[in-house]
């Protein structure tokens, strides 16, 4: 069997409340959020939870957008900037700053939610930093749970995760506009042509256009890797130049950013994208517990949810049960 996870089904203690519907949840702030998304952590799979992140993945109204890319490209910096923007605009936002975990005590050492600079006062932004564990990625299960929670509350939902190389694909588990990051002279462009990532954004983003000839040949660079990868389904993927720092680029992301939301909503894509990243939360909550014999176990299994997490805990259920 494969080790334990932060997937975990344990007796709720009676301290800390779980918020028993979404309404109460959206009413009680950027508290009641925080105990929500501390249940998430330490609850998996405890009835009241479970029936209430099923209620999130079912209303989930905000627009996820996904930035990765390596350590040290911008991501932060460009979270800053898209925050600001959503909250001139009146929008609420979350952002989800996935970082690296800390060897000793397995949780974040909150290195990127540091970097992103908020009000503490305003009520319609909330940052939350979790660990990546032992996902290379960056999205555990649990952070998955807390991307659900968040885009039923807020407007936008920002993740950032510490993906390099393939890994970066946990990212669309959640995410409805994958965002690549690139930074200009570092050779990114070529490695990702490599490693076979260009096929997984929504939007690139060569990050740093003030370093005006060396972003323009990565741009270059990465619309070359673009047109050998082949595209897929009737989306363009855009490249933009882009300087958080200065501005510069930000209107062009944000028209692309609603370009792709409108793609999605078209034909059913957006519904269809989510009830396939429902069925890989499943699998992959019940591979990182039981393994990969647990999961062809489970994948032989039927059940009688319907729903996500409630299809998580039943299967983890009838797998305990089966070691016992």
């Amino acid at each position: 069997m494969a080790h334990d996870s932060p997937l975990r089904f344990c007796l709720m203690p009676p301290t800390l409340p779980i918020h028993p519907d979404l309404d109460t949840l959206r009413a009680g702030g950027k508290r009641a959020i925080a105990q929500a998304l501390a249940a998430v952590e330490t609850r998996r799979g405890q009835g009241e939870l479970v029936a209430l992140l099923d209620a999130a993945a079912k209303a989930g109204k905000a627009h996820v957008l996904g930035l990765t890319g390596p350590p040290g490209v911008g991501k932060s910096t460009l979270t800053n900037a898209l925050v600001h923007r959503a909250r001139a605009a009146g929008r609420t936002v979350a952002v989800l700053a996935v970082d690296p975990s800390s060897r000793r005590t397995k949780g974040a050492l909150l290195g990127d939610r540091a970097r992103i600079q908020t009000d503490p006062e305003d009520r319609g932004v909330f940052v939350r930093s979790m660990a990546a564990r032992d996902r290379l990625g960056g999205l555990s299960d649990d952070a998955i749970a807390a991307v659900v929670l968040l885009r039923a509350v807020y407007d936008l939902v920002i993740v950032e995760t510490v993906g390099v190389g393939q890994s970066e694909a946990d990212i669309s588990l959640v995410a409805d506009t994958v965002v690549l990051c690139i930074q200009p002279a570092s050779g990114d462009s070529l490695q990702f042509m490599k490693a076979g990532v260009m096929e997984l954004p929504d939007i690139i983003v060569v990050t740093k256009a003030d370093m005006v000839e060396v972003s323009r040949r990565a741009a270059s660079e990465v619309a070359g890797a673009l047109s050998l990868s082949g595209g897929g389904e009737g989306w363009r993927v855009p490249v933009i130049r882009l300087s958080a720092a200065s501005g510069e680029g930000l209107d062009a992301f944000d028209l692309e950013v609603d370009a792709h939301r409108a793609f999605l909503a078209a034909e059913g894509r957006r519904d269809a994208l989510r009830a396939a990243q429902e069925a890989k939360w499943v699998e992959e909550a019940i591979k990182v517990r039981f393994g990969t014999y647990g999961l062809a176990r489970a994948r032989g299994l039927a059940t009688t949810a319907a729903t996500p997490f409630a299809r998580e805990a039943e299967l983890a259920a009838r797998l305990t049960s089966d070691q016992g």
